[in-house]
């Protein structure tokens, strides 16, 4: 598929997409016509690009991690310096801080809907 189909299946912009290729993240082929052509399993690689990308994790790591991700699961060891294993620790803490904080605001505005509800159900009754 040509980069404007990935663009559009994924939501990110021809412009990151390309980004994504100088950084090593993903990989397209050059057709005669010089045009980029992706290969259709890159829309969810892409997907996994944005969320951690979202997540807060810089394109160095993404990059090193990516093969983790596939099936089967590819580790590349010998990358793995200490600082890179100390930033991952800090990023993990970071993450799971955030995903408590996100799910202390859910209770509280699942706690306020139902406190809504009850009150529009009295006032209607």
């Amino acid at each position: 598929m040509r980069i404007g189909e990935l663009s559009e299946r994924t939501g990110v912009a021809r412009r990151l997409l390309r980004y994504y290729e100088e950084q090593g993240l993903i990989v397209s082929e050059r057709c005669a016509n010089g045009y980029r052509s992706y290969d259709v399993r890159l829309v969810d690689r892409v997907l996994q690009i944005r969320g951690l990308l979202d997540a807060g994790l810089p394109t160095r790591i993404i990059r090193q991690i990516l093969p983790c991700l596939d099936k089967p699961r590819r580790i590349v060891i010998s990358e793995a310096t200490p600082d890179m294993i100390a930033l991952l620790e800090a990023e993990l803490h970071r993450m799971n801080r955030r995903v408590e904080c996100l799910a202390r605001n859910r209770d509280a505005i699942a706690e306020y809907l139902e406190e809504v509800r009850i009150y529009a159900r009295a006032d209607a009754a």
